[in-house]
Protein backbone atom coordinates (compact mmCIF):
# COMPACT_ATOMS: atom_id res chain seq x y z
CA UNK A 1 0.00 0.00 0.00
CA UNK A 2 1.19 3.17 -0.91
CA UNK A 3 1.06 6.64 1.52
CA UNK A 4 -1.57 8.67 1.16
CA UNK A 5 -3.58 11.79 2.20
CA UNK A 6 -7.00 10.13 3.56
CA UNK A 7 -6.49 8.43 6.75
CA UNK A 8 -8.47 4.76 7.71
CA UNK A 9 -10.14 5.26 10.80
CA UNK A 10 -10.55 2.78 13.56
CA UNK A 11 -14.20 2.37 14.86
CA UNK A 12 -12.70 2.02 18.35
CA UNK A 13 -14.58 3.04 21.28
CA UNK A 14 -11.93 4.56 23.50
CA UNK A 15 -9.88 8.03 23.19
CA UNK A 16 -7.99 9.33 19.91
CA UNK A 17 -5.16 9.53 22.20
CA UNK A 18 -5.13 5.67 22.94
CA UNK A 19 -6.84 4.58 19.70
CA UNK A 20 -3.38 6.17 18.57
CA UNK A 21 -1.06 4.12 20.74
CA UNK A 22 -3.30 0.81 20.15
CA UNK A 23 -3.10 1.43 16.18
CA UNK A 24 1.03 2.47 16.68
CA UNK A 25 1.34 -0.78 18.68
CA UNK A 26 -0.19 -2.88 16.11
CA UNK A 27 1.87 -1.59 13.44
CA UNK A 28 4.94 -1.57 15.25
CA UNK A 29 5.21 2.21 14.99
CA UNK A 30 6.49 4.53 17.21
CA UNK A 31 3.41 5.90 19.70
CA UNK A 32 0.99 8.88 18.97
CA UNK A 33 0.76 8.71 15.54
CA UNK A 34 -1.95 8.64 13.08
CA UNK A 35 -3.93 5.35 11.69
CA UNK A 36 -1.95 3.98 8.74
CA UNK A 37 -2.97 6.11 5.57
CA UNK A 38 -3.56 4.42 2.53
CA UNK A 39 -3.50 6.09 -0.80
CA UNK A 40 -7.36 6.96 -2.42
CA UNK A 41 -6.52 6.58 -6.25
CA UNK A 42 -10.21 7.50 -7.94
CA UNK A 43 -10.65 11.05 -9.07
CA UNK A 44 -10.39 14.08 -7.85
CA UNK A 45 -13.67 14.22 -5.11
CA UNK A 46 -16.70 15.34 -7.69
CA UNK A 47 -19.69 17.84 -6.21
CA UNK A 48 -22.48 15.91 -5.20
CA UNK A 49 -25.45 15.75 -7.43
CA UNK A 50 -28.16 16.65 -4.80
CA UNK A 51 -28.86 17.92 -1.23
CA UNK A 52 -28.80 14.28 -0.25
CA UNK A 53 -27.72 10.77 -0.25
CA UNK A 54 -30.79 9.09 -0.20
CA UNK A 55 -31.96 5.50 0.21
CA UNK A 56 -35.19 3.77 0.54
CA UNK A 57 -35.47 0.01 1.74
CA UNK A 58 -37.69 -2.64 2.04
CA UNK A 59 -36.94 -5.04 4.69
CA UNK A 60 -38.93 -8.73 5.05
CA UNK A 61 -38.00 -11.01 7.22
CA UNK A 62 -39.21 -13.88 8.71
CA UNK A 63 -40.82 -14.12 12.39
CA UNK A 64 -38.30 -16.01 14.62
CA UNK A 65 -41.16 -17.77 16.28
CA UNK A 66 -44.99 -18.81 14.94
CA UNK A 67 -48.05 -17.79 16.29
CA UNK A 68 -51.24 -19.57 16.03
CA UNK A 69 -52.70 -22.48 18.23
CA UNK A 70 -52.79 -26.73 17.84
CA UNK A 71 -52.73 -27.64 13.94
CA UNK A 72 -53.44 -24.16 13.26
CA UNK A 73 -49.79 -22.57 13.23
CA UNK A 74 -47.50 -20.60 10.92
CA UNK A 75 -44.89 -18.27 10.06
CA UNK A 76 -45.42 -14.75 9.80
CA UNK A 77 -43.17 -12.41 7.66
CA UNK A 78 -42.72 -8.47 8.96
CA UNK A 79 -42.16 -5.86 6.82
CA UNK A 80 -40.83 -2.39 7.31
CA UNK A 81 -39.50 0.82 4.97
CA UNK A 82 -36.92 2.47 6.08
CA UNK A 83 -35.08 5.65 4.32
CA UNK A 84 -31.66 7.90 5.11
CA UNK A 85 -30.83 10.89 4.01
CA UNK A 86 -27.03 11.86 3.91
CA UNK A 87 -25.60 15.47 3.32
CA UNK A 88 -22.50 15.69 1.91
CA UNK A 89 -20.64 16.92 5.73
CA UNK A 90 -22.63 13.48 6.72
CA UNK A 91 -25.63 14.82 8.87
CA UNK A 92 -28.27 12.68 8.60
CA UNK A 93 -31.84 11.34 8.65
CA UNK A 94 -33.51 8.31 9.49
CA UNK A 95 -37.00 7.48 8.95
CA UNK A 96 -39.09 3.81 9.66
CA UNK A 97 -42.37 2.99 8.79
CA UNK A 98 -43.30 -1.01 9.69
CA UNK A 99 -45.63 -1.92 7.14
CA UNK A 100 -47.71 -4.66 8.77
CA UNK A 101 -47.27 -8.19 8.66
CA UNK A 102 -48.97 -11.25 6.94
CA UNK A 103 -48.67 -15.14 6.64
CA UNK A 104 -45.28 -16.12 5.04
CA UNK A 105 -46.74 -19.04 2.22
CA UNK A 106 -50.02 -21.07 1.16
CA UNK A 107 -49.34 -23.28 4.17
CA UNK A 108 -49.59 -20.10 6.36
CA UNK A 109 -52.44 -18.36 4.76
CA UNK A 110 -54.67 -21.47 5.14
CA UNK A 111 -53.47 -22.29 9.02
CA UNK A 112 -53.91 -18.33 9.46
CA UNK A 113 -57.61 -18.65 8.12
CA UNK A 114 -58.48 -21.79 10.34
CA UNK A 115 -56.73 -19.50 13.01
CA UNK A 116 -59.90 -17.23 12.67
CA UNK A 117 -57.40 -14.88 10.45
CA UNK A 118 -56.37 -12.37 13.54
CA UNK A 119 -55.16 -8.71 11.81
CA UNK A 120 -53.19 -8.53 15.68
CA UNK A 121 -51.27 -10.82 17.25
CA UNK A 122 -49.83 -10.24 20.95
CA UNK A 123 -47.97 -13.74 22.03
CA UNK A 124 -46.63 -16.67 19.41
CA UNK A 125 -47.89 -20.04 19.27
CA UNK A 126 -45.70 -21.68 22.16
CA UNK A 127 -46.91 -18.71 24.62
CA UNK A 128 -44.42 -16.17 24.41
CA UNK A 129 -45.36 -12.31 24.46
CA UNK A 130 -44.13 -10.06 21.55
CA UNK A 131 -44.45 -6.59 20.84
CA UNK A 132 -47.24 -6.04 19.23
CA UNK A 133 -47.71 -7.46 15.70
CA UNK A 134 -50.27 -5.94 13.26
CA UNK A 135 -51.64 -6.74 9.89
CA UNK A 136 -51.84 -3.21 8.87
CA UNK A 137 -49.48 -0.51 8.44
CA UNK A 138 -47.83 1.91 11.35
CA UNK A 139 -47.51 5.74 10.83
CA UNK A 140 -43.79 6.11 10.91
CA UNK A 141 -41.36 8.17 12.78
CA UNK A 142 -38.64 10.16 11.66
CA UNK A 143 -35.45 10.70 13.46
CA UNK A 144 -32.24 12.93 13.43
CA UNK A 145 -29.18 10.60 13.28
CA UNK A 146 -27.20 11.61 16.75
CA UNK A 147 -23.81 10.22 15.51
CA UNK A 148 -20.59 11.92 13.88
CA UNK A 149 -21.00 13.19 10.66
CA UNK A 150 -19.24 10.95 8.94
CA UNK A 151 -19.86 8.09 5.89
CA UNK A 152 -19.52 4.80 7.73
CA UNK A 153 -17.93 2.24 5.86
CA UNK A 154 -17.42 -1.14 7.43
CA UNK A 155 -16.36 0.00 10.76
CA UNK A 156 -14.40 3.29 9.02
CA UNK A 157 -15.76 7.08 9.16
CA UNK A 158 -14.65 8.88 6.14
CA UNK A 159 -15.62 12.24 5.06
CA UNK A 160 -17.26 13.09 1.44
CA UNK A 161 -14.46 13.41 -0.08
CA UNK A 162 -13.03 10.61 1.02
CA UNK A 163 -15.15 8.45 0.10
CA UNK A 164 -15.29 9.99 -3.42
CA UNK A 165 -11.67 8.79 -3.68
CA UNK A 166 -12.13 5.51 -2.63
CA UNK A 167 -9.82 3.11 -4.97
CA UNK A 168 -11.55 2.96 -8.57
CA UNK A 169 -9.55 -0.28 -9.38
CA UNK A 170 -10.23 -4.31 -7.77
CA UNK A 171 -7.12 -4.83 -6.25
CA UNK A 172 -6.48 -1.22 -5.15
CA UNK A 173 -10.28 -1.12 -3.09
CA UNK A 174 -9.39 -4.89 -1.79
CA UNK A 175 -5.66 -3.98 -0.63
CA UNK A 176 -7.28 -0.74 0.91
CA UNK A 177 -9.81 -3.14 2.82
CA UNK A 178 -7.56 -5.32 4.01
CA UNK A 179 -5.42 -1.88 5.20
CA UNK A 180 -8.86 -1.22 6.97
CA UNK A 181 -9.07 -4.78 8.58
CA UNK A 182 -5.72 -4.89 9.87
CA UNK A 183 -6.02 -1.57 11.89
CA UNK A 184 -9.19 -2.78 13.26
CA UNK A 185 -7.40 -5.77 14.40
CA UNK A 186 -9.86 -8.05 12.49
CA UNK A 187 -8.81 -11.78 13.11
CA UNK A 188 -6.42 -13.24 10.37
CA UNK A 189 -9.43 -15.65 9.35
CA UNK A 190 -12.12 -13.04 9.48
CA UNK A 191 -10.08 -10.75 7.11
CA UNK A 192 -12.04 -12.19 3.80
CA UNK A 193 -15.16 -12.25 5.39
CA UNK A 194 -14.89 -8.67 6.91
CA UNK A 195 -13.65 -7.80 2.69
CA UNK A 196 -16.42 -8.74 1.47
CA UNK A 197 -18.71 -7.48 3.60
CA UNK A 198 -17.26 -3.88 2.93
CA UNK A 199 -17.49 -4.54 -0.62
CA UNK A 200 -21.20 -5.00 -0.49
CA UNK A 201 -21.62 -1.54 1.44
CA UNK A 202 -20.80 0.21 -1.41
CA UNK A 203 -23.60 -0.63 -3.54
CA UNK A 204 -26.04 1.44 -2.39
CA UNK A 205 -24.94 2.48 1.29
CA UNK A 206 -23.41 5.57 0.56
CA UNK A 207 -22.48 8.10 -2.32
CA UNK A 208 -19.72 6.26 -3.77
CA UNK A 209 -18.38 7.21 -7.48
CA UNK A 210 -20.18 4.57 -10.03
CA UNK A 211 -16.45 3.88 -11.02
CA UNK A 212 -15.59 2.89 -7.41
CA UNK A 213 -18.76 0.96 -6.99
CA UNK A 214 -17.79 -1.22 -10.80
CA UNK A 215 -14.52 -2.00 -8.69
CA UNK A 216 -15.99 -3.12 -5.83
CA UNK A 217 -18.17 -5.19 -8.18
CA UNK A 218 -15.07 -6.88 -10.02
CA UNK A 219 -13.62 -7.32 -6.83
CA UNK A 220 -16.10 -9.38 -5.23
CA UNK A 221 -16.82 -11.57 -8.15
CA UNK A 222 -13.04 -12.67 -6.45
CA UNK A 223 -13.30 -13.22 -3.16
CA UNK A 224 -13.70 -16.57 -1.32
CA UNK A 225 -17.07 -18.68 -1.84
CA UNK A 226 -18.45 -15.65 -4.41
CA UNK A 227 -19.88 -16.74 -7.81
CA UNK A 228 -21.90 -15.11 -10.40
CA UNK A 229 -25.27 -16.93 -10.38
CA UNK A 230 -26.37 -15.42 -14.10
CA UNK A 231 -29.61 -12.76 -14.21
CA UNK A 232 -32.29 -13.02 -11.67
CA UNK A 233 -35.24 -10.81 -10.62
CA UNK A 234 -35.84 -8.81 -7.15
CA UNK A 235 -39.07 -8.77 -5.44
CA UNK A 236 -40.30 -5.68 -7.36
CA UNK A 237 -39.66 -7.42 -10.84
CA UNK A 238 -36.47 -5.79 -11.96
CA UNK A 239 -33.30 -7.50 -13.68
CA UNK A 240 -29.95 -7.74 -12.75
CA UNK A 241 -26.73 -9.80 -12.14
CA UNK A 242 -27.27 -12.25 -9.68
CA UNK A 243 -24.52 -12.61 -6.89
CA UNK A 244 -23.96 -15.53 -4.66
CA UNK A 245 -21.66 -15.41 -1.22
CA UNK A 246 -21.39 -18.87 0.11
CA UNK A 247 -20.08 -18.71 3.61
CA UNK A 248 -17.42 -21.37 5.22
CA UNK A 249 -19.79 -23.59 7.63
CA UNK A 250 -19.57 -22.74 11.68
CA UNK A 251 -19.87 -25.68 14.24
CA UNK A 252 -21.58 -24.64 17.37
CA UNK A 253 -23.21 -26.73 20.09
CA UNK A 254 -22.94 -29.39 17.88
CA UNK A 255 -24.64 -27.66 15.28
CA UNK A 256 -23.91 -26.80 11.72
CA UNK A 257 -24.57 -23.29 10.50
CA UNK A 258 -24.33 -22.82 7.12
CA UNK A 259 -24.76 -18.88 5.74
CA UNK A 260 -25.53 -17.32 2.30
CA UNK A 261 -26.40 -14.66 0.86
CA UNK A 262 -27.52 -13.75 -2.27
CA UNK A 263 -28.03 -10.31 -4.41
CA UNK A 264 -28.95 -8.56 -6.92
CA UNK A 265 -27.06 -5.62 -8.97
CA UNK A 266 -27.64 -3.57 -11.35
CA UNK A 267 -25.38 -3.40 -13.87
CA UNK A 268 -25.85 -0.31 -15.40
CA UNK A 269 -25.89 1.58 -12.55
CA UNK A 270 -23.60 -0.65 -10.17
CA UNK A 271 -26.23 0.22 -7.23
CA UNK A 272 -28.06 -2.99 -5.05
CA UNK A 273 -31.33 -4.08 -6.30
CA UNK A 274 -31.75 -6.79 -3.19
CA UNK A 275 -30.26 -8.82 -0.62
CA UNK A 276 -31.51 -12.01 0.88
CA UNK A 277 -29.67 -13.78 4.00
CA UNK A 278 -30.26 -17.45 4.06
CA UNK A 279 -29.70 -19.93 7.06
CA UNK A 280 -29.23 -23.89 6.65
CA UNK A 281 -29.36 -26.25 10.25
CA UNK A 282 -27.82 -29.34 10.23
CA UNK A 283 -28.45 -29.43 6.29
CA UNK A 284 -31.96 -28.19 6.40
CA UNK A 285 -33.33 -24.32 5.47
CA UNK A 286 -33.92 -22.48 9.26
CA UNK A 287 -37.03 -21.03 8.57
CA UNK A 288 -36.86 -17.99 10.83
CA UNK A 289 -33.66 -17.10 9.78
CA UNK A 290 -34.76 -15.60 6.45
CA UNK A 291 -34.64 -11.82 5.50
CA UNK A 292 -34.83 -9.76 2.21
CA UNK A 293 -33.41 -6.04 1.91
CA UNK A 294 -35.39 -4.64 -1.40
CA UNK A 295 -33.27 -1.21 -2.39
CA UNK A 296 -36.29 0.83 -3.92
CA UNK A 297 -34.18 3.64 -4.57
CA UNK A 298 -30.39 4.83 -4.15
CA UNK A 299 -29.19 7.81 -5.77
CA UNK A 300 -29.28 11.71 -4.74
CA UNK A 301 -32.15 13.89 -4.15
CA UNK A 302 -33.22 17.28 -3.35
CA UNK A 303 -36.58 16.32 -1.44
CA UNK A 304 -36.21 16.53 2.12
CA UNK A 305 -36.87 13.89 4.75
CA UNK A 306 -40.08 12.98 5.95
CA UNK A 307 -41.86 9.93 7.59
CA UNK A 308 -41.75 6.77 4.48
CA UNK A 309 -44.30 7.11 2.63
CA UNK A 310 -46.68 4.00 1.64
CA UNK A 311 -45.32 2.11 -1.34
Amino acid sequence: MKLATAPVRPLIAIGTGLAAVVTAALLGLPSLVKAPETRLTAAASAPPEGTYWHTRVLTQRTHPRQFGSGANRYWVVEQDLTEKWTMPDGSSWFGVRPLGAYPKSAADRKAWRRDGSPAKWTRTADGQYVKKLSTEPDKGHLYPVRARNTFSLAGQHLRYDEVQRLPADPNGLKSWFAEAARVLRVKENGVDRYVTGALMELFHQLPAPKEVRTAAYQALLTMPGVRAQGRAKDNVGRTGAAVLIDYPEIVQSGNTIKTKTDLIIDTDTMLLLSRTWTTHLNGKLFINKISTETVLQAGWTNAEPAVPALP
